[in-house]
């Protein structure tokens, strides 16, 4: 498999296949959403067009980046939606980076949507597809998050299989990658989840691409208190490796990017 590693600013062709990475806390919030209840989330294109979705639905919940603000019921943190219920729910996103990245890739045929906690059920996926080629949308600081390229490696490798590397790395997402064992930042801790399949060897294989996140700007940002809307559990939830058993699928409904729940074989 051939994996490409972009930030949004280089996509400029449509992939066959996309993976979308947002792991601080785009793509974390939508699985614990999931988790919770939520039947679909729908990526807005702006806060605008959140608050006018929710205004034409009014069973549907709005959630944005940032503190709270008129109009949206949820805010993009884990640690503050994990005691939401959702059920049956639509919830309505829209992010600085996570949801932009989603919608560059809107008409690619697979578009994934991922983070730490549905790491190995979104490599599934690509394993059991046999793509050829993949391409990763790192999505946080024009490419240089380094927690979202660590993801996106990781999430590679796991789909080329233990002994293989993801044969192509390009453009300014690969420019800063940590590296690897890298302990500077945040004492974070970078266990597998307690409820997490989980087993050893891929809790050690997967806990360098961890420590670069946990140091990662995003992760001392949020851990410091510099952005706002957080708990102060987020980067902890960002980290739990393998939480979920499903993988996310974003497919145009309606002239809408809607992101479900998808359970690979």
């Amino acid at each position: 498999m051939d994996a490409h590693f972009l930030p949004i600013s280089r996509v400029r062709q449509v992939p066959s296949v996309a993976v979308v990475l947002d792991v601080m806390r785009a793509y974390t919030v939508a699985a614990w959403a999931f988790a919770r209840g939520a039947e679909k989330i729908v990526l807005a294109e702006s806060t605008a067009d959140a608050l006018a979705l929710t205004a034409r639905h009014p069973g549907w919940v709005a959630l944005k980046d940032g503190p709270p603000a008129p109009g949206f019921d949820l805010v993009n943190s884990p640690g503050l939606l994990r005691s939401a219920d959702l059920s049956g729910r639509t919830v309505v996103q829209k992010t600085t980076a996570g949801t932009v990245g989603a919608l560059a890739v809107k008409h690619a045929p697979l578009v994934l949507c991922a983070g730490f906690v549905v790491a190995e059920a979104t490599a599934r996926v690509l394993r059991a597809g046999g793509y050829e080629e993949v391409t990763f949308v790192v999505t946080g600081e024009d490419g240089r998050a380094d927690e979202d390229l660590a993801c996106a490696e990781y999430i590679a490798h796991r789909a080329t299989g233990p002994d293989t590397t993801a044969a192509t790395a390009t453009g300014p997402a690969t420019e800063t990658a940590g590296a690897p064992g890298a302990t500077t930042g945040p004492a974070t801790d970078t266990t597998t989840a307690p409820g997490s399949t989980t087993d050893h060897a891929t809790a050690d294989r997967a806990a360098p691409y961890l420590r670069r996140a946990a140091a990662s700007r995003a992760a001392v940002e949020l851990a410091t208190g510099i952005r706002e809307g957080a708990h102060a559990d987020d980067v902890a939830l960002c980290l739990e490796l393998d939480r979920f058993p499903f993988a996310m699928a974003a497919t145009l409904e309606d002239g809408l990017m809607v992101l479900r729940p998808h359970t690979p074989h």
